[in-house]
């Protein structure tokens, strides 16, 4: 850590580098038109130093900001000059998905780049063959929307109005993007004016602060490595089908403690397939630097200093290392979900105190759109998290890799001709255990219009796993006019179509014989599970 900073100094300076990132997110929530921005909040803020590093950000979506990095790397290649905006979405050069549009702006101080401020947050369309951009049977990247390298939307503070006319003629709503857009860009304008006003306070001790701050989290991210049990602990899992063939596709993880180093080795793991499943390493890096959050302290804060002692590998062509133009855009929404979910468990043997069962390993993607562009909607739908070795699993909430609210039954009467039928957790969806799983949703929605669904959802086959003796939670179930259709697919429906969503549940902990007597009545009392419990 740097020594010309005293510790009282570089808290304050943390904090306050952090509410810049939390600042940014509120105004681009705030300035947002699309109710999956407004509303579901699906959108991550962040700063980064002039070489690139992340120096804070906000409690957003873990899949936006472990894999943020790389489109600050980027923009870098492209030399940006002091009052530069880049637009990006290319998964294969800095981006995740296509509809996860990423601006990167720089942050100038005296006519000189000190930082970038970086917001990235999900389109409810992109283009593509479907509305909503995430074609379930996608074969190639061409199908999932309009792909943008990193290009200049601001060049040297003068606004490339070329490049929005591009993005607003390729997308089927035109006006909202180009509303979301400019939220975008007015958080990273607020970064530029909060960074101002903390270099008028801390001078140049500012940047020292910058360095002290990554330093800082990578001793606490070091020692607590330290203190795990050196070894080699090797787990696989499994995907359900690419939306192309219902082939399971594996993925193994063999994860290496040594000392205060931690590494994740994907080999092991499918090549890359026919189908949009397909993560950018990215991705892939993103859901490790996750789970080691959730393993270590969680009050050790984010930054690039977490990451330096972690370090992810897959073999090139694979699954988790696509070649372009593989599709990718369930890759970063489901398949991250599933390395988050190899690697925790493959980590439970070496803290067992400390990882849960099988939350419900999904986003249950569900988009609802017309192709003549009056309206998308997108929408990941929570289920159940898994029980943790001393509580219950949490019911109906988002886990893992993502983490957005839900959006509002009235938001959605009122934004689209949507008519919300049923709302309400699955009954004894969670495993039995001395701690009983989390249980999963139920939503059903009814199309007042004719439009095309689009499904991109897991665990319908394969389910949530129990952990030390604890019962495995409920498979979910996607259907359409209450019969089942695949957990990948899209398909053209007429107006009074009703789409159901019925969510994983987790996975329970524990001998389920175990579970206290009370615990039982109240399960039953509450309506979490249709057992009655023994008299």
């Amino acid at each position: 850590m740097s020594e010309s900073i005293d510790p009282v100094t570089l808290e304050i300076i943390r904090n306050q580098l952090e509410s810049v990132a939390t600042e940014m997110g509120h105004v681009l929530i705030r300035g947002a038109h699309s109710p999956n921005i407004k509303e579901r909040q699906d959108c991550s803020t962040a700063l980064f130093d002039a070489s690139g590093r992340m120096i804070a950000q906000a409690e957003h979506i873990p899949v936006h900001l472990g894999a943020m990095p790389a489109a600050v790397e980027t923009v870098l290649e492209k030399e940006p000059k002091p009052g530069d905006v880049f637009v990006l979405n290319d998964p294969f050069a800095g981006g995740t998905h296509l509809p996860d549009i990423t601006l990167v702006s720089t942050l100038v101080r005296e006519g000189e780049i000190i930082g970038f401020a970086v917001s990235r947050a999900h389109h409810a369309d992109i283009g593509g063959s479907t509305p909503g951009s995430m074609p379930p049977g996608a074969r190639e990247l061409y199908e999932e929307g309009l792909r943008l390298p990193a290009v200049r939307l601001v060049d040297g503070g003068e606004p490339n109005p070329a490049v929005t006319e591009l993005i607003r003629a390729n997308v089927r709503t035109p006006d909202e993007r180009t509303a979301d857009l400019r939220a975008q860009r007015g958080a990273n304008a607020r970064a530029q004016e909060r960074i101002k006003t903390l270099f008028d306070e801390h001078g140049s001790t500012l940047l020292d602060a910058f360095d002290a701050v990554i330093d800082y989290s990578r001793e606490r991210v070091e020692t607590e490595l330290a203190a795990l049990p050196d070894g080699t602990y090797r787990t696989r899992d499994a995907l359900e089908g690419d939306g192309v063939t219902d082939e399971a596709i594996p993925i193994e993880a063999t994860v290496r403690i040594d000392g205060a180093s931690l590494s994740v080795d994907f080999t092991g793991t499918a090549d890359q397939v026919a189908g949009n499943l397909n993560a950018p390493l990215s991705v892939a890096k993103s859901a490790v630097y996750f789970v080691v959050r959730a393993i270590t302290d969680p009050d050790i804060p984010p930054n690039h200093g977490c990451y330096e002692p972690i370090s992810v590998t897959a073999p090139d062509g694979s699954l988790l290392d696509p070649r372009p133009p593989a599709a990718v855009v369930g890759g970063n929404v489901e398949t991250s979900q599933r390395v988050m979910d190899v690697t925790l468990a493959a980590l439970a043997e070496a803290v067992p105190a400390v990882v849960p069962a099988g939350g419900q390993g999904t986003m249950n993607n569900l988009v609802i759109g017309d192709r003549a562009g009056e309206f998308t909607y997108y929408e990941t739908i929570g289920g159940g998290f898994g029980a943790r070795p001393g509580a219950d699993g949490m019911d109906g909430v988002q886990v893992g890799m993502t983490n957005t609210l839900n959006t509002p039954i009235e938001a959605m009467g009122t934004e689209y001709p949507l008519r919300v039928e049923r709302y309400a957790l699955r009954p004894s969806s969670g495993g039995d255990g001395r701690h009983r799983g989390g249980l999963g949703l139920e939503r059903t929605v009814t199309v007042e219009t004719d439009a095309t669904v689009s499904l991109i959802t897991e665990r319908r086959e394969i389910a949530p796993a129990g952990i030390d003796g604890g019962g495995d939670g409920a498979t979910g179930q996607n259907l359409v006019d209450g019969e089942p259709v695949p957990s990948k697919t899209s398909l053209d429906v007429e107006r009074g179509t009703t789409v159901s969503v019925r969510t994983p549940g987790g996975g329970g902990h524990g001998d389920p014989a175990a579970r206290d007597a009370s615990a039982r009545e109240r399960d039953y009392r509450d309506g979490k599970t249709h057992r009655e419990p023994p008299s």
